[in-house]
């Protein structure tokens, strides 16, 4: 489906929010909920809360009957303000304080994610008898944001971590993997589904029998190319199931984050200016009041490449470098010469909608190690002290929810802007949407 819906233009055409502005449809996020649950109808669904933990989001998730992977306590708190209960969580964050895997283990989570021995040891002394499951390392080729250079261990060292949880008393529940964000190869979970059996086959051995594979997520969104749907999706996922573990499939989870909301919002945006450098410059720079330090993290390196739509698209084309607004030389969103922008039109003040991948990163970034943005601030964990939100030269950037069945035009419901939907910061005026 495509990422600006009718829905989306009739609200930014009827209400013109000003600043930046991250509006999403529900309806696309309910109708990906379908997809993949029609894709993939033996597998659990961990929503992937880092990807967008709008409470409305969750609140959706949840009605539907989706479970949730979560990266912190406040993202675990969020599930179950959400109408989750405990047994529909996980904890899958590698790394974790041990005060936290406490928290999580007292608000009756009991599936936790490790990829070393010392994170076993955590997870023995603050959550005793949890169930634990370790990640593999995949090597990512084909992903566009890969994820396993950090987190996951070998094949042979997932056997050994799993022994040692065993000892300690833990429930050496699975394995997991992710494949890595935004993978375009249908293949890619057939060799990571055949490390997961070879951990299988050697816990067995030392009478451990594993239970579950948490297949991650991975599952990409429509950018500037064409994606498989879920529907090819599953059927890849289970011929490699059925391959590698035959008639004795075991539980699987999937935890789609991009691939349930990443269609369903754009970021409005406005020029701020359009200038060069030279008079013989070949590019113009045009800055936009939203880059890569308000919420387009992933535009970093150019690695995420958003369509970017203006009024006036069918006008003559010249290059340009897209920039943002701060004063860091290093936030620029795509410098290479092939984003071409309108050679007469592109003017201060107009408007553009970026389509967005709609997990604000930086947020996701907060929530993960427990920090607090409900009052429009961030709150610094390990310094213990709050940072007054950027002034100068910024403005909020608001998260507009279209509620699932509405229009999106005149007096139809909309869910918009309390403080805590607050997702990034860019701009010039301080005023919000």
């Amino acid at each position: 489906m495509a990422m600006t819906t009718a829905r989306i233009i009739d609200f930014l055409n009827t209400r013109r929010p000003e600043g930046p502005c991250l509006v999403v449809d529900l309806d696309v996020v309910r109708d990906n909920f379908k997809a993949f649950r029609h894709a993939l109808p033996d597998s659990a669904i961990y929503y992937a809360v880092k990807a967008n933990p709008a409470p409305e989001v969750l609140r959706l998730l949840a009605s539907l009957g989706s479970n949730f992977d979560c990266a912190s306590v406040a993202e675990i708190e969020m599930a179950l303000d959400a109408g989750a209960t405990p047994n529909r969580i996980s904890y899958g964050n590698t790394i974790k304080k041990e005060r936290d895997v406490a928290r999580a283990h007292t608000l009756g989570i009991s599936l936790f994610a490790v990829d070393s021995h010392e994170e076993v040891e955590k997870i023995a002394r603050a959550a005793p008898g949890a169930r634990v499951f370790c990640r593999v390392l995949t090597d990512g080729e084909g992903a566009e944001w890969p994820l396993s250079r950090k987190f996951g261990c070998v094949p042979q060292m997932a056997v050994d971590v799993l022994v040692y949880a065993h000892q300690l008393g833990l429930a050496s529940y699975g394995v997991s993997f992710h494949v890595g964000s935004q993978m375009t190869k249908l293949d890619a979970w057939d060799a990571a589904l055949a490390d997961a059996k070879r951990v299988f086959v050697q816990l067995a051995k030392q009478g451990i029998e594993l239970k579950m594979v948490n297949m991650g997520g991975g599952f990409p969104t429509k950018y500037l190319r064409d994606v498989p749907s879920a529907e090819a999706y599953g059927q890849a996922i289970f011929g490699a199931l059925k391959k590698h573990f035959g008639n004795n499939i075991p539980e699987t989870i999937i935890e789609p984050g991009r691939g349930m909301v990443g269609n369903a919002g754009v970021i409005k945006a406005e020029v701020v200016l359009v200038s060069k450098k030279s008079d013989n410059d070949s590019h113009r720079w045009v800055f936009l009041d939203i880059g890569k330090f308000g919420g387009l993290a992933e535009t970093m390196d150019e690695a995420i490449r958003y369509p970017i739509r203006t009024a006036r698209d069918a006008d003559a084309m010249e290059p340009c470098v897209l920039a943002g607004p701060t004063c860091d030389s290093a936030e620029r969103c795509r410098c290479d010469g092939a984003l071409r922008t309108r050679r007469a039109d592109l003017r201060l003040g107009r408007r553009a909608l970026r389509e967005e991948h709609v997990s604000a990163a930086d947020l996701a970034d907060d929530r993960r190690r427990g920090s607090d943005r409900r009052y429009g601030r961030l709150h610094d964990d390990l310094l213990g002290r709050r940072l007054q939100r950027l002034r100068a030269a910024e403005s909020l950037c608001h998260l507009i929810l279209l509620a699932p069945g509405s229009n999106g035009s005149g007096n139809s419901q909309f869910m918009s802007g309390p403080p805590e939907a607050v997702l990034m910061t860019g701009g010039p005026d301080g005023r919000c949407c």
